[in-house]
């Protein structure tokens, strides 16, 4: 897998097409997919897709990265998960094998187009053009197997660290330190809250005890 850049490759149309197309993904991402821009070499194309719900891959986050050749778009780019999965048409290097990469590419397919493709990949693999030949091979024969595979590499490999963090803030802040203070500020207000109900309530006892003694005094009279 090539790190070296092709923008100096690409015309300045292509490259304006693409930055669209980039900046589009990065205001408006389809669901469980984030792109990385990296404006120095818009090449450099990097996307994490979390697991689609009720597969193997749930739970995980899965990087990948998208090379655009020289003769992008003419020529469809190359996909690779930069992530280790368990799955029939990923390579070990984590070349990816899709249709829409191959003979079904076409010029005016988008970049979103491709990401959707490579999600949907993880819900419906295809054993057919496998470059896995153990999962795809699995899939077809023993899919408890397979999927039992897919699972513990998702756990060990792609186990998202960032679902982790939104819950825990959800009750700390960005910086660390003002959801403890806010803790210790709710804590006062509710410890004030308490004070001030019992005193109110003492006082309306007082008020009660007085009333009291002074309808014995007028009795008494």
């Amino acid at each position: 897998m090539s790190s070296v850049s092709n923008s100096e490759n690409l015309s300045p149309q292509v490259l304006r097409t693409v930055a669209k197309q980039l900046h589009v993904l990065q205001s408006e991402p389809p669901e469980g997919i984030k792109i990385f821009m990296n404006e120095g070499d818009l090449t450099d194309i990097q996307a994490s897709i979390e697991g689609p719900l009720g597969t193997p891959y749930e739970g995980g986050s899965f990087k990948m990265k998208l090379v655009l050749g020289k003769d992008y778009p003419q020529s469809p780019p190359r996909g690779y998960f930069l992530t280790k999965i368990f799955h029939p048409n990923v390579s070990k290097n984590g070349e990816i094998c899709v249709n829409t990469l191959k003979k079904d590419w076409k010029a005016d397919l988008g970049l979103k187009h491709i990401l959707i493709t490579v999600k949907c990949l993880l819900i419906y693999p295809n054993p057919e053009s496998a470059l896995n030949e153990e999962a795809g091979k699995l899939l077809l024969e023993q899919y408890s197997e397979y999927s039992k595979q897919a699972k513990m590499m998702t756990e060990i490999y792609a186990r998202s660290s960032t679902k982790t963090q939104s819950n825990d803030n959800g009750s700390c802040s960005s910086d660390g330190s003002s959801s403890s203070s806010s803790s210790k500020n709710n804590s006062t207000s509710s410890t004030t809250k308490v004070n001030n109900t019992a005193s109110k309530k003492r006082a309306a006892e007082k008020v009660d005890k007085k009333k009291q003694d002074k309808k014995r005094a007028l009795k008494r009279l």
